[in-house]
């Protein structure tokens, strides 16, 4: 199991590679190119750029989060294209690059929603969360007026400002969409790409919706387990994986974590996981917890113990942490709490690697006693 953590850059991340590299345990980063617009293919010389200001601290650049899809190739429009021959592109120099996994998501207009990115906990923690009714009676411009406003002056990922002014066109043209249609449009793109990912030797891993139901009447389709399931076997490929998180998926409680992560482990379609906690609440609302299992919804130990139980070899990092200590930064990642998250799943992890050497000297001295 390789330990990674997500950065957003020297330029717009308040947490540095130096800092980063202290954390025990760590293998590499989760990056990306943050400068070029969604539907573009990203170039060569600058993912290289990316790649050894990087290694150069001695981290590696296995992983890339996130390669955002145009909404055209969502919606199935005739220009979606232009946008997948640049996806292709994208993948082709990710791989010149040594990148081995994608991770990527395919929901409409938003990414990850929450409706405060700063609640207070009671021991004077902040963390983002989810309000149902708030949701449920607001805009969504108002939610994206909040977001900005909240940042901390920081880039949000997956919330781009030249794609949120168009939300007025973009609600009307999903307005015609179903969900059925968005698994067709799905269906396309993985059509075209997969092939081209086989040939690379990269995986893609899609991630779940966040949360993983409809926000705003959007369709949604990355939610559960028979939708994971459907997207996978449409083309039935390892490089056709899924991004496992724990926090996004368990944001339902329908969902059982551990058991879906089991299941795809078994049909090798984990190459990556997303490991966080997220504490719900009967009307809906969740919040986001410390990694710790007791202080949220999700038992992290039956995560790590499936990982353990599958000899794990892929990637994970810690997702979202609470912002602790004082620390100003980009909401949900700050240093403090997703490094003292690593060593809380590398400690579930190390007590694993205890217990199963154990087992065998003891089974190997009842062999030995036997003959």
């Amino acid at each position: 199991m390789k330990v990674n953590f997500r950065w957003f850059g020297h330029q717009n991340d308040s947490v540095s590679l130096e800092h980063i590299k202290q954390i025990p345990g760590i293998n590499g980063i989760v990056g990306a190119l943050y400068d070029v617009p969604v539907g573009e293919a990203w170039p060569l010389e600058n993912i290289l750029e990316l790649k050894n200001e990087i290694t150069s601290r001695g981290l590696n650049l296995d992983v890339i989060e996130s390669v955002n899809i145009h909404e055209d190739i969502k919606l199935g429009l005739p220009t979606r294209e232009l946008y997948i021959r640049n996806y292709q592109e994208t993948i082709r120099n990710l791989a010149k690059a040594g990148v081995k996994v994608i991770c990527y998501n395919f929901m409409p207009v938003f990414d990850w929603t929450r409706t405060d990115l700063a609640k207070e906990l009671p021991d004077g923690s902040t963390v983002l969360a989810y309000s149902k009714e708030q949701i449920e009676n607001s805009h969504p411009d108002l939610i994206v007026e909040q977001m900005e406003n909240d940042s901390n002056g920081f880039s949000l990922p997956g919330w781009e400002p030249e794609r949120l002014s168009q939300l007025k066109s973009l609600f009307n043209l999903y307005s015609q969409v179903s969900e059925e249609d968005l698994f067709d449009n799905l269906r396309y793109f993985l059509e075209q790409i997969i092939p081209v990912a086989e040939e690379e030797n990269i995986r893609m891993a899609l991630h779940p919706d966040d949360p993983p139901w409809s926000v705003f009447g959007l369709p949604r389709i990355v939610t559960n387990k028979e939708n994971l399931e459907r997207i996978v076997n449409m083309v039935d490929s390892p490089a056709n994986s899924l991004t496992i998180c724990s926090g996004s998926l368990g944001a339902n409680p329908n969902n059982n974590i551990p058991e879906i992560l089991r299941y795809f482990l078994k049909r090798d379609r984990v190459p990556f996981v997303h490991i966080r906690n997220v504490k719900i609440y009967e009307n809906g609302d969740f919040e986001e917890s410390s990694h710790r299992s007791s202080d949220g919804s999700i038992n992290l130990y039956e995560i790590v113990k499936a990982l353990h139980d599958y000899d794990f070899k892929g990637y994970f990092r810690p997702d979202h942490g609470r912002m602790i200590w004082g620390e100003v930064a980009r909401p949900g990642y700050g240093l403090y709490d997703r490094a003292m998250g690593i060593m809380y799943i590398l400690g579930l992890w190390d007590s694993l690697e205890q217990r199963s050497e154990k087992e065998k000297a003891e089974r190997s001295s009842e062999n030995v006693t036997n003959q």
